[in-house]
């Protein structure tokens, strides 16, 4: 059962929306207003927002963001690769540098992006105390 307040909105059942918070978190922003910076470095996470005051040490993103990582870029490096050698039979250094390559700068820039969704998303939906 809630409880209502004349004066204040209910904050605890007020539903947030999904996907700005996770778009704002995409850019590596806080979920709530969009302005503060998230991260303090490649993926630490600040403790609040620098702008609004949310507090962000709640998120429990752990290996998450890692495995979707490695999901998307297999899904997507793979079938490049395999039109890539088919098409034009390069020796098998070049592929590998090429594509170790690839795999890492595409891994690099997904990494704090992904992780930032998903503390959005988390933040959205109210989970592990947000």
């Amino acid at each position: 059962m809630a409880m209502y307040d004349s004066h204040h909105e209910m904050r605890e059942t007020e539903d947030r929306e999904l996907r700005p918070a996770v778009l704002r978190g995409w850019r590596r922003r806080c979920p709530n207003c969009g302005a503060g910076p998230m991260l303090k470095g490649y993926l630490a996470v600040r403790d609040h927002c620098a702008v609004c005051g949310e507090e962000l040490h709640h998120h429990r993103a752990d290996d998450g963001p890692a495995y979707l990582t490695i999901l998307i870029v297999g899904h997507l490096m793979a079938p490049v690769m395999l039109w890539y050698f088919t098409t034009f039979r390069p020796s098998p250094m070049v592929l590998a540098s090429l594509f170790s390559v690839g795999c890492v700068a595409l891994s690099l820039y997904l990494l704090p992006r992904l992780k930032g969704a998903m503390i959005g998303f988390q933040w959205a939906r109210r989970m592990h105390g947000f």
